[in-house]
């Protein structure tokens, strides 16, 4: 979604990209949407493109997948013990939250709100009424809890120390850290996920499921949270505004280039997807 399939500065998908997505599922391409974003922080930006009900929906980077109609087709939880941990050894460095597996709110758990600054601030004001402040927020994570992910957020430099305090700590091995970081606004977000939790793990069985050939995919993205889905994806394509140690990644990688969010990469990549398919048939 952020990066890709939106625009800088908008939470409104653009009618190139919108149409292009439309005729793509016309044409009888599987549509999956991939995000960093949980689902109930995804959906709403997706209601007037007009995608099927059964379009699919990767979400906290691969922890679940439901249709766009909300019904599950994946999931992996995370164990609140491992959870309770690193609360532990990431005290102190920016902000961290855990999302509950929960149909209504709060699904958000929050330690201290107080410490969210500049564009966290803002995600915060966008999900407030998703979000409960807990102290500490260990309270808030039993083994009854339906723990999908946590997320660790905050500059660039308070990311690195937590990155740090993560592998060393007494719980490295039994979660995934995927980073996700904007140079340009100082911010950098780590996903803890459970253990063999990815975006590129969750398109996998979802290909496998529908009987799509690996090579037969095209994946599209523009941050670390996409690495592996673009290795793994028999066409992987790295947006244009990707940090320039993605770029310089991308030809040993076999990625392709796309233009950037705001040139309607999406758009540019699917049309051609769906003109190779005319001219196959």
């Amino acid at each position: 979604m952020d990066g890709t399939l939106l625009p800088d500065f908008s939470t409104v998908v653009s009618e190139r990209n919108r149409r292009a997505l439309l005729e793509a599922q016309q044409a009888g391409i599987v549509v999956a949407i991939a995000t960093g974003r949980r689902q109930a922080f995804t959906a709403p930006l997706l209601e007037g493109v007009g995608l099927r009900a059964d379009t699919p929906m990767i979400t906290s980077n691969g922890a679940v997948t439901r249709s766009f109609s909300g019904e599950r087709i994946d999931i992996t939880r995370l164990d609140p013990a491992v959870a309770r941990g690193l609360c532990g050894v990431l005290r102190g460095v920016g902000m961290v939250v855990f999302t509950l597996d929960k149909a209504t709110p709060p699904d958000l758990i929050v330690e201290d709100l107080a410490v969210a600054k500049g564009r966290l601030a803002k995600w915060v004001e966008s999900n407030r009424l998703s979000i409960k402040e807990v102290q500490p927020i260990e309270e808030a994570l039993g083994d009854d809890v339906d723990l999908i992910q946590g997320m660790a957020a905050g500059t660039i430099a308070e990311m690195l120390e937590a990155e740090r305090r993560l592998s060393e700590c007494a719980w490295a091995g039994q979660f995934e850290c995927i980073r996700t970081a904007y140079p340009g606004n100082d911010l950098s977000i780590l996903d803890l996920l459970p253990k063999g939790v990815s975006k590129k793990a969750a398109l996998e069985r979802l290909a496998n499921r529908l009987g799509i050939a690996q090579e037969e995919t095209m994946a599209i993205g523009d941050n670390w949270n996409d690495e592996l889905m673009l290795d793994w994806a028999g066409t992987g394509v790295l947006m244009g505004n990707a940090t320039s140690e993605l770029r310089e990644l991308a030809p040993a990688r076999g990625w392709r280039i796309g233009p950037t969010n705001c040139e309607d990469g999406v758009a540019v990549m699917l049309e051609e997807a769906v003109a190779m398919l005319g001219t196959a048939g």
